[in-house]
């Protein structure tokens, strides 16, 4: 029974390690400040993922975090949802939009529309550390592999992450010098998740890190529970991104588990914020 107990829990430590820690200095950049959370937004006068959020966002010398899909035309454009209509009032999936589909739009009633992925490259440093998010609607390997190629001549300081982890082991396989990070959280917590037993059971728990090995781990603040992040975070001492800190309290966990920080909602208390 011991040799069997035993088994089984190399057999579970041996699928949550992350990648070692070789990579862990090209990090470095990212632990120093804070990352804004779709850009420095308020969703009031300034909408999240939009250029004024980014410009902010390089005012106030933080990093950022984006979100990315691919239209229907082959454009990489900046919105989070699967759906426009929390944004932009439609009830239509952004993958099922051209570019040109998509510029008849505003966001949240501001003259903000939703910007290409080159234009907040453009507007950004080549310093401001930059986290890129693949988005699991539509074709999700297609939309990291045209980002791949957007990035692959530019300056900018980046890593590239996903909740899917396909999207993260292309990256492992195809672009091995990329740094690249695993999304996850407590999907059994979310009600409105569709996702089958099993996807939800070896998402939550990072069961997939066997096939990705990625080089960070971004767990959700409100999942910090979890027993497979806590050991990525203490016994195998990865690089853990906290998402998304919108409070004093869970900047302070935050700092106990996690080397870096994505918030909103709320201004840590240690920045001088400019408008």
């Amino acid at each position: 029974m011991l040799i069997a107990i035993l088994l089984i829990l190399m057999i579970y430590l041996y699928l949550i390690k992350p990648a070692g820690k070789k990579r862990k200095d090209k990090m470095k950049p990212f632990e120093e400040v804070y990352l804004t959370h779709r850009g420095f937004f308020n969703n009031i006068d300034i909408p999240e993922n939009s250029l004024p959020a980014f410009a902010k966002t390089v005012r106030n010398g933080l990093g950022t975090e984006l979100d990315v899909q691919l239209t229907t035309d082959n454009r990489l454009v900046v919105f989070h949802d699967q759906n426009l209509k929390r944004m932009c009032g439609v009830d239509k999936k952004l993958t099922d939009c051209s570019y040109e589909e998509l510029q008849q739009y505003r966001l949240l009633d501001t003259e903000e529309k939703i910007p290409l992925l080159e234009e907040v490259l453009k507007l950004l440093k080549p310093d401001t550390p930059l986290i890129i998010e693949i988005k699991p609607e539509g074709d999700a390997i297609r939309t990291c592999e045209e980002t791949v190629k957007m990035m692959k001549d530019r300056s900018n300081l980046y890593v590239m992450e996903s909740f899917h982890p396909g999207v993260v082991y292309y990256l492992k396989k195809h672009h091995p010098e990329i740094i690249r990070g695993q999304l996850a959280y407590d999907m059994f917590a979310d009600k409105e998740n569709t996702d089958t037993f099993l996807t939800r059971f070896i998402c939550t728990n990072l069961l997939g890190n066997c096939m990705t090995r990625p080089d960070f781990v971004a767990y959700d603040v409100n999942s910090k529970h979890n027993l497979s992040f806590l050991l990525c975070s203490k016994l195998f001492k990865a690089e853990c991104v906290a998402w998304t800190v919108k409070n004093e309290d869970d900047l302070a966990y935050a700092r106990k588990y996690y080397q870096q920080v994505i918030f909103d909602t709320f201004v840590p208390s240690d920045i001088s914020e400019r408008d």
